[in-house]
């Protein structure tokens, strides 16, 4: 008699598969969505941004918008495409088959090629995309200043920096994988942690500027009036830094880099010929908002729990031969590498190609964080700075990186981490001023 009940493994497909369709048909809505709402309003500016934005300005933003969006589902299509590719159809299984003939049944050396030669073909496959937004995208609405040239030697210090620090990276995590038993998992959460906390010391001042020039402030009424702020707040910082963002970009930006002693504090260039004084100080008390809110720490402490949670989680499917099968490849090690042993650069492959199309679904809960650490760190910088000034700065940046004013409600709930202008706006009290 025929057993009606399906095996662990064709579960396992069929979860994948339904998850899957279920992720990119959401995404799609949410898209179209977003899509039709800036469309809808595309006319007309907002009633309480009258005056202050051009129609012009509007309608940039929203074409900006729209374009990015569509071209947004396209590589929704190619990455569902290319996961299934990795899984279900087999390549991530006919990769592993033929480094083990190439490489040999090294234990370390063959997973290592492994992780090696699939982010490199994942980087390849990247590529036109990251083009086409750049010099296309980027470019028809005036945002890319980036040349080819650049591009290239961008690319090719990202792949060497990659190199240096993730090729080493990985085979740690391989052998402690390999060493140390079933608690595997745990020893290679506390590595990577370690990793992750020397990475916020070192990005500032050894990463950071083989890509970008920082030179120090040199507008010395802006210095003695972020320093009386900074005071006031009770931050230190190591430096106050200007970067050389519109070599790639006219977007404009400020943030606080590194760790402890090491903080910096960084201004785009666009953002110092965009924003006066007064605005560049409410923006940097909206980031020192944030550390006074501890939210920094809180969003480190989150990463270290779902970290912890996922390698867990991990560790466990490692051992069950149907989440390998279930998702395309072959379940353990050949015989002349161990036998059973668990193939654990197969498993922590797939793991991270599938945990993205589960974990899509909290998008919601992250953004709500996101978006009230944004509002705590506004509630603070108006009483740092102006409110008036803030409310400037903010409808500036909009207007200057081209953020429609008309989003889609469920489409914010998903993806933004900063709240829309109007509710900003609304919450700071501030009455917008031309710009």
């Amino acid at each position: 008699m025929l057993n009606p009940t399906p095996s662990p493994a064709l579960l396992t497909t069929l979860v994948f598969s339904l998850a899957l369709l279920l992720y990119v048909a959401v995404k799609f809505w949410l898209a179209s969505r977003q899509m039709r709402a800036v469309a809808a309003h595309r006319a007309a500016v907002p009633a309480e941004f009258a005056g202050t934005i051009g129609l012009a300005a509007h309608q940039r933003a929203a074409d900006y918008t729209i374009a990015k969006l569509r071209f947004g589902l396209l590589e929704l299509l190619l990455a569902a495409a290319v996961l299934l590719g990795w899984t279900l159809l087999g390549g991530l299984d006919a990769l592993n088959g033929a480094l083990l003939g190439a490489v040999g049944p090294r234990p370390l050396a063959q997973p290592l090629a492994l992780l090696v030669v699939f982010a490199l073909i994942n980087g390849a496959i990247d590529i036109p995309g990251a083009l086409y937004h750049t010099f296309v995208i980027e470019q028809r609405f005036g945002f890319n200043t980036m040349s080819w040239r650049l591009w290239l030697i961008d690319l090719l210090k990202t792949a060497l920096v990659s190199t240096v620090i993730g090729v080493p990276l990985a085979a740690l995590v391989l052998w402690l994988m390999q060493a140390t038993g079933t608690l595997w998992w745990l020893w290679t959460w506390g590595a990577w942690m370690g990793f992750s906390l020397l990475m916020l010391v070192l990005y500032p001042t050894v990463i950071a500027p083989l890509f970008n020039r920082f030179e120090p402030l040199r507008d010395d009424a802006l210095t003695e009036r972020v320093t009386r702020l900074m005071a006031r707040c009770g931050f230190a910082a190591q430096g106050l830094f200007v970067m050389d963002g519109s070599r790639r970009s006219a977007h404009a930006n400020a943030y606080f880099t590194g760790f402890g002693a090491a903080k910096r504090v960084v201004f785009f260039d666009t953002l110092l010929q965009q924003l006066s004084p007064p605005e560049v100080e409410a923006v940097l008390a909206h980031e020192l908002g944030h550390f006074r809110h501890r939210h920094i720490v809180k969003r480190i402490a989150v990463l270290f729990a779902v970290s912890l949670a996922g390698l867990a989680l991990l560790g466990w499917l490692a051992e069950r031969p149907w989440f390998y099968s279930g998702l395309g490849v072959t379940p353990n090690l050949p015989p002349q590498m161990g036998g059973a042993v668990p193939n654990h650069a197969l498993a922590l492959l797939l793991f991270m190609l599938v945990v993205p199309v589960f974990s899509f679904f909290l998008s919601p809960l992250m953004a709500a964080l996101s978006r009230r650490h944004e509002f705590e760190a506004d509630a603070y910088a108006v009483r740092q700075a102006s409110a008036q000034d803030l409310g400037n700065a903010l409808v500036k940046l909009y207007k200057d990186n081209a953020s429609t004013l008309t989003p889609d409600p469920l489409y914010v709930r998903f993806y933004y981490s900063h709240p829309p202008a109007s509710e900003r706006i609304a919450r700071l009290g501030a009455r917008v001023l031309p710009v």
